[in-house]
């Protein structure tokens, strides 16, 4: 085996899936050398996390891919769900409570197979200058006070890389992971498993997601937009047959169904899918991080592992890019005290979701807020400050709201418009603050009745003041991942100072 040594990337990244991709995209649009590598030949086939939740559809707005998803994707996709005695449920729609909220911009989730969520990454990998490096295995690394040195193996050939921060995004069985000697707590329940696959269909519209619930199990169909083929899922009890033949899946269906007038198609892809329900005892071994599934690996019910995992890296690709760029260290600490609870209520949501549906023998045909991860926050972290009460709607560490109606001199905006790119922002509602050793692309958006120049905003329908609580002086620090850092009615520029200036130059 011949070998080679570079010491090229700021941050190398093992594991090129949706968390992985996120994460080369935040350190590539902040100027951050990487490498992201990845073990399979290529793309991976499949639907998968198909999915997507508001939140992470906020994270691709940042990111200038949103359009791109959702042209591939369905919200509010219709679920009809049909008990033994033939009696349809009908489910999926927008929940009533976020309807029209000028604070929400994408208010149920999107339908989507997961290798296009993936395409629309490397597509803006690729327009900010990235690549994924497939065929290409992490074998071993050894760290040290100022980096790691990982062996890589591409086509027979190993090479030694040397870079500052090494993150694991190779999901749940983590080479990265295994070898940090990072422990996954939790359990494989192996009596709960689901066959998974993408097949055409003939004799099922494609109008809604069907669902149907029997004695045996829960088994659906979901067309996947985009594609001419549906998802295909079956609960398998202990006892009952897991091969993934065309006939076995075949069969299922129509006992299941009580209708032998829908045909399935040889499976395009298909996986016996094993409850694993875990979490890393930490986040975090020296310069080496982990995220998504090789962090905390979820049932799918409730749709959240993916999700969990591409907002894992977007909330730690702009700290790495930020100490990459001389910010304080510890700002990495906060990865972890962040993101590691979140991980935790998630599997506790998601394992609940979990035993409703074995017990219901099928899918919850009812849609609310609890999934959608737009009330996850970061109340208590160390990023985030504030002079209000407890009771006050809106504290720091919350998720930025939205806002619309929002008048510029370049015409009517949306706030996520003025905020996009990954940058602090200010908002100020009172006089313009004097900050301090501001970092580089720190925009501070002013609130007047006129807009005259560049940054200033009129909050035409009180939309802005009412989503962020504000008084006449009242200072906001959005974070570059769209979290609200700091806030202060008292209108203390000094404030936004200081928080700044314990970062250090962050800024893009």
């Amino acid at each position: 085996m011949t070998e080679t040594t570079t010491t090229t990337p700021t941050v190398l990244i093992a594991g090129a899936g949706p968390t992985g991709l996120t994460l080369a995209c935040e350190l590539a649009r902040g100027g951050v050398s990487f490498r992201l590598i990845e073990a399979a030949a290529g793309p991976q086939p499949g639907s998968r996390g198909k999915g997507v939740q508001p939140r992470t559809l906020e994270v691709f707005d940042d990111l200038g891919i949103v359009d791109r998803v959702l042209a591939n994707g369905w919200l509010a996709t219709p679920l009809r769900a049909i008990a033994p005695d033939g009696q349809v449920t009908l489910g999926g729609a927008e929940p009533e409570s976020l309807r029209n909220r000028p604070d929400i911009p994408y208010t149920t989730s999107l339908i989507t197979p997961e290798w296009r969520t993936e395409e629309a990454l490397r597509l803006r990998l690729a327009e900010l200058g990235g690549a994924v490096e497939f065929g290409t295995a992490l074998v071993s690394f050894e760290q040290s006070d100022e980096g790691v040195s990982a062996v890589l193996v591409k086509g027979g050939a190993a090479e030694t890389v040397t870079a500052r921060w090494l993150v694991g995004c190779d999901g749940g069985h983590s080479i990265v992971r295994k070898q940090a000697g990072i422990a996954f707590e939790g359990e494989t329940r192996e009596e709960v498993r689901m066959i998974v696959a993408d097949a055409g269909v003939d004799g099922l519209d494609r109008d809604a997601w069907s669902m149907w619930r029997h004695q045996e199990g829960m088994l659906s169909l979901c067309p996947l937009p985009s594609t001419d083929i549906f998802q295909y899922a079956a609960s398998i009890a202990p006892g009952q047959d897991p091969e993934l033949s065309l006939a076995n899946l075949q069969a299922i269906l129509e006992r299941r169904t009580g209708r032998a007038d829908i045909r399935l198609h040889e499976p395009q892809w298909s996986s016996l899918w094993r409850a694993n329900i875990r979490l890393a005892d930490r986040y975090r071994e020296g310069r080496v991080f982990l995220a998504g599934d090789a962090a905390h690996i979820h049932s799918p019910a409730g749709g959240q592992g993916m999700n969990t995992g591409i907002q894992d890296a977007h909330n730690l690709g702009w700290k790495l890019a930020a100490v990459a760029r001389g910010a304080a260290p510890a700002l990495l600490d906060t990865y972890e005290a962040e993101r590691r609870p979140v991980a935790a209520d998630v599997l506790t949501l998601s394992d609940a979701r979990l035993k409703q549906a074995i017990e219901q023998r099928g899918i919850s045909t009812r849609r609310d807020a609890s999934t959608l991860q737009l009330g996850v926050n970061y109340r208590g972290s160390a990023l985030a400050r504030d002079d209000r009460d407890e009771t006050a709607p809106l504290r720091a560490g919350d998720r930025a709201p939205d806002a619309t109606r929002l008048a510029t001199v370049d015409g009517e905006r949306r706030l996520f418009d003025l905020t996009r790119g990954g940058r602090f922002t200010v908002l100020s509602f009172g006089a313009t603050p004097v900050v301090e050793a501001a970092p580089a692309g720190l925009r501070t958006l002013h609130v007047v009745g006129q807009p005259a120049g560049p940054d200033d905003i009129a909050d035409t329908a009180g939309h802005l003041a009412r989503a962020y609580g504000a008084a006449e002086r009242t200072l906001v620090l959005i974070r570059p991942d769209g979290y609200v850092g700091l806030i202060s009615d008292a209108g203390d520029g000094s404030a936004v100072s200081d928080y700044l200036a314990a970062i250090g130059p962050s800024g893009r």
